[in-house]
């Protein structure tokens, strides 16, 4: 099964081809200069190519012996919009019975109402990147409160200054990836090289 999963390569290949990863001279609202942009929908808004990253990344759940051998009953669960593409899809590839995803209201992660104490089965919380890990221990937050167990991690890219582990849950993802960012302007290689720069919403 392990040689189904495509090469991070392979995989670099088709967000490239789908403009989810762009090179070139960006800047982040937070004023961070960059070399790289990650823009992950695109790829998901064609089917075929979504069905391929989301059934790599479940393929790698699989071969959790933990994991397999809780299937079908167990949750999938995304921190955020971005990631409910990557949860449905996982979620139809390792055919679990339930699926969610957090949403901010008034800064804070939360499951929409009526999601109860003791509901959740033990899950699966995925999102389509990693930056720095931030939304995640948030839903880890959110998901222990309700009582549920945790039992895998997992992103299409992962930004190697992110976490490795949630608790003793290693974050499973498709791409490792060496971001290089600039705290600012000064910083920046791309503006010392006076490259023009394209300003990113996130």
């Amino acid at each position: 099964m392990a040689q189904l999963i495509p090469s991070p390569e392979a995989v670099m290949q088709i967000l490239k081809r789908t403009g989810a990863y762009r090179e070139g001279h960006f800047v982040y609202p937070s004023g961070k200069h960059a070399p790289h942009y990650f823009q992950m929908p695109l790829a998901f808004r064609y089917y075929d190519t979504a069905r391929v990253l989301a059934v790599a990344l479940s393929r790698k759940f699989r071969l959790d012996r933990d994991i397999s051998s809780q299937l079908p009953k167990i949750a999938i669960i995304s921190p955020s919009s971005g990631g409910i593409p990557v949860a449905f899809g996982v979620r139809e590839a390792l055919n679990a019975e339930q699926i969610y995803w957090a949403e901010r209201e008034e800064g804070k992660r939360m499951f929409r109402q009526y999601v109860n104490q003791g509901e959740i089965h033990p899950c699966i919380i995925v999102d389509d990147i990693i930056r720095s890990g931030a939304a995640i221990d948030e839903t880890v937050d959110l998901v222990r409160g309700l009582g549920a167990e945790i039992i895998g991690c997992g992103a299409i890219v992962r930004f190697t200054s992110a976490p490795e582990k949630i608790g003793d849950v290693p974050i499973k993802s498709l791409i490792e990836f060496e971001s290089k960012m600039y705290d600012d302007g000064e910083a920046c290689i791309e503006c010392q090289s006076d490259t023009p720069a394209e300003h990113v919403r996130f």
